[in-house]
């Protein structure tokens, strides 16, 4: 079982250098690695567990599509890499496809005959055996949920859902914003319920071991007589997550800017969806990716 490091017989003062010196257990390094992504990956390999990921963008951008792609991709096999757990879902906008998720969970399954090869090793045999287009799709636990009151009760009921289900290793809430900001107009009350959300999330990423991932809206905001487009819910919900990533549109192209990482620097890279999924993309003359970007302001509400 995984000890705290606050468990062991350390003096503060060793605790205090282990930690800024970026002490972490082995299964802190876990990540649910996107099946096919350069090695320069913006998340430096992968969304890791025990910590909460945000994604915003506009519509259209990519948000739901790397959702179902990690949906997929954290049921990999642990001889390839992977960490063989399964995905709880959580879809407020509707935006969930299957023939979607089969085309991508095709293209994984395809993906990993080719790196065992020929002449594959007899544990790759057994685990691709089992790594089935049913299979993948039966361990995507689906829950559409209209309004905040059925989110926030789906999240406050998914401890005893994980109970059950153990092999759970990534949590995904797609449209966290969407109920929040067309059902409810009192703001105190919008951000208390959603610190709780947020403080639940968490909770369930530390004591469960995985990986959660929200998805967020953008939304304008005028600062200095200019139009900006920003994260929705507000500067508070911008610490919530752990990390964020801002998907956004340039000269035709998708950028994914990293903003905030507890352990990789700020970044910009360029992304294409295909019929399989994400892949790099080449940078085209006068592309923001190579560009240093300055920070945004957040939403004031």
């Amino acid at each position: 079982m995984q000890r705290d490091l606050v468990s062991f017989p350390l003096s503060p003062a060793v605790r205090v250098k282990l930690v800024s010196a970026g002490f972490q257990t082995a299964e802190e390094l876990l990540e649910v690695k996107p099946s096919e992504l350069s090695k320069d990956n913006i998340l430096g390999g992968g969304v890791p567990l025990m910590k909460t990921t945000e994604i915003c963008g506009a519509p259209g951008v990519g948000k739901t599509q790397l959702c179902m792609q990690l949906a997929v991709d954290v049921q990999i096999p642990e001889c390839f890499g992977g960490v063989a757990g399964e995905a709880v879902f959580i879809d407020t906008e509707g935006s969930f496809m299957v023939d979607r998720v089969v085309d991508l969970a095709t293209a994984c399954i395809q993906h990993l005959h080719l790196i065992a090869g020929t002449h594959m090793e007899e544990e790759h045999e057994r685990a691709l055996k089992d790594f089935t287009l049913e299979n993948i799709l039966s361990h995507i636990y689906y829950f559409r949920c209209h309004d905040y009151t059925e989110l926030l009760a789906q999240v406050y009921l998914l401890p005893d859902f994980l109970s059950g289900h153990s092999k759970v290793r990534l949590v995904i809430v797609d449209g966290i914003a969407f109920p929040f900001r067309h059902d409810i107009d009192d703001l105190s009350l919008r951000t208390r319920l959603l610190n709780g959300l947020a403080q639940q999330m968490i909770s369930l990423a530390n004591n469960h071991r995985l990986a959660v991932i929200l998805t967020n809206q953008m939304t304008t905001k005028i600062d200095k007589n200019q139009a900006l487009l920003v994260p929705a819910l507000g500067e508070s919900w911008g610490h919530a997550a752990t990390i964020r990533l801002i998907f956004q549109w340039d000269r035709m192209q998708r950028l994914a800017t990293l903003y905030k990482s507890p352990s990789q620097k700020e970044s910009t890279v360029l992304f294409q969806i295909t019929p399989q999924g994400f892949r790099d993309a080449v940078a085209t003359e006068g592309s923001s990716s190579t560009r240093k970007r300055s920070r945004e302001p957040e939403e004031e509400q």
